[in-house]
This record gives C-alpha cells, sequence and structure tokens, in this order.
C-alpha cells in the first residue's frame, strides 16, 4: 500500500555537509497529476552528512538510497553513511576509468593543461557526450533503478557525487517513466545550480592562483547544470528510440503494468 502524503510543499532543509538536496515532488505530469512529495529526493553524496543531516534524513522514512558514484567517487569524498533502517544500493554509472587522466588534470592540472582540455567549448562538449552516452549505454542500469522503485523502494534517495548529472539523468528517467513533462524535469534539474546546492569544487591546488576566476569560468561546464546537457540526454532517446515509450519499453524493459505501478508509487493519488 502507497503511503498517502500531504500534498503540500514541505519547507526546503538546508542541510550541513548534503549538498542539493530536495524532494522531487509537485512537478505536473501530461495527464494533470503531480509528482506526491516524500516518495523521491535527490542530492549529492551522504559521505559528509553531519549527525544533525543523519537525523533528518533518517526521519524521511527512506526505504532506499541509490547511490550512481563509482569507487573513484568513493576514493575521494568517501562512502555514504549509514541510516538505520535504509538499504544502500550501489549502482555505479560511470567507470572509475573512464576519463582518469582528464579528471586528475582538472584536480591537479595548472592554467595551461585546464586550457587544452577545456577552452573554446571543450568542458560543455565533453558534458553533452557524456549525457548522451550514459543514455544510450546505460539502460541496465536505469531499468535495474525503475524495477526497483516499481518494486518496493519508495521512499527513495538518489545521489551521486553533486546529485547533478548522474542522479539528475536517473531522476529525469524517474520522471519520464511516470509522464512529468520534460520543461519541468528541466525545471527542477536547473535548481542545482543554486548557490547553496552547488558541489564544492576540489583542487590540489586551492590557493587564489590555483582557483582563480579564469580557472572557475573553465571548470564551470564540468559542475554547472546546463539546458543543453539535458536537452541532449532527451535527444539521445528521441534519436535512438522514437519516442519516450520505447525507449522505456524497448530500452530498459519496463513493461505497462511496471509503470503503472511507477505512477502508483511516485504520483499524487487525488
Amino acid at each position: 500500500m502507497t503511503q498517502q502524503v500531504p500534498q503540500v510543499p514541505p519547507t526546503e532543509t538546508a542541510l550541513t555537509g548534503v549538498r542539493n538536496f530536495r524532494d522531487v515532488g509537485g512537478l505536473p505530469t501530461g495527464d494533470g497529476r503531480r509528482t506526491a512529495f516524500g516518495r523521491l529526493y535527490r542530492s549529492g553524496h551522504l559521505a559528509h552528512a553531519t549527525a544533525e543531516d543523519a537525523l533528518f534524513l533518517g526521519g524521511l522514512g527512506l526505504h532506499t538510497v541509490f547511490d550512481f558514484r563509482n569507487s573513484a567517487d568513493h576514493q575521494l569524498d568517501g562512502y555514504d553513511i549509514e541510516l538505520a533502517g535504509v538499504r544502500n544500493v550501489s549502482i555505479p554509472l560511470s567507470d572509475p576509468a573512464d576519463g582518469a587522466e582528464f579528471w586528475r588534470l582538472v584536480r591537479d592540472g595548472n592554467i595551461e593543461q585546464l586550457r587544452s582540455i577545456l577552452a573554446n567549448g571543450k568542458g560543455t562538449e565533453r558534458m553533452i557526450t557524456m549525457y548522451r552516452s550514459t543514455i544510450v549505454d546505460r539502460t541496465a542500469e536505469h531499468s535495474r533503478v525503475l524495477h526497483a522503485l516499481a518494486e518496493d523502494s519508495v521512499p527513495a534517495l538518489m545521489h551521486c557525487a553533486a546529485g547533478k548529472d548522474r542522479a539528475g539523468l536517473s531522476i529525469a528517467v524517474s520522471l519520464l517513466a511516470v509522464g512529468v513533462e520534460r520543461e519541468a524535469i528541466e525545471a527542477d534539474y536547473l535548481k542545482s545550480n543554486d548557490p547553496h546546492r552547488r558541489y564544492k569544487v576540489k583542487r590540489t591546488d586551492m590557493s587564489e592562483t590555483g582557483m582563480s576566476p579564469e580557472v572557475m569560468e573553465l571548470l564551470n561546464p564540468l559542475f554547472g547544470a546546463q539546458a543543453s546537457y539535458l536537452a541532449a540526454a532527451f535527444a539521445a532517446i528521441d534519436d535512438t528510440w522514437g519516442t519516450t515509450d520505447r525507449y522505456l519499453a524497448e530500452g530498459l524493459g519496463v513493461s505497462p503494468e511496471t509503470r503503472e505501478r511507477l505512477r502508483e508509487r511516485l504520483l499524487d493519488q487525488d
């Protein structure tokens, strides 16, 4: 039996050690319904959650936390804190070896090296390519997430490192599956640009030189949310499968019955 949650926007809680947390409730579907509050959350990683953060998260009634980071992310930021009674599911959506040298330069490179890999739109192009490939190449992972949500994993929290890219795409796929409009998905996605939500950039050189305005401008395509990134993911769906329905049915193996269970779990019942 799906838990009934009042359809009122909750007061947004500013967590101390968790970035980019929010409830993905209140988003409109094409048939006039809305996503329910208290069912699906998104955030950055939970490795640095404070005791107060853990108390808040523990009070959400979560069933499952989906962690889309890989082993390299875990080495950089650490593993999630344990929440009593909550299942932690690791589904890496990127290979730790993929782009290892690129990310080493992002952390350690000097300004000339950063210009060589990021200037003249290269950073944006890399992100667009990543969004497209995550949709096309990670169908098994996204299928696993949707089937878990339909079965027993709600309320759920999805996160990666920053809560923007891998988690953003998994949230987008989940919302598409229950009929949320693409424009509404984009509006929620772009909230990751709010200053208090953004992932804190870590570089070996944290001096004024190492974190200069030019450096931050070069890095911005990697750590900011851009509508063009999500548009590339949607375009990958359309280019590969033709329609969202075919993507869900043929790409992810999601049956009409599973989609209906997802709607029962994630949408309001008014």
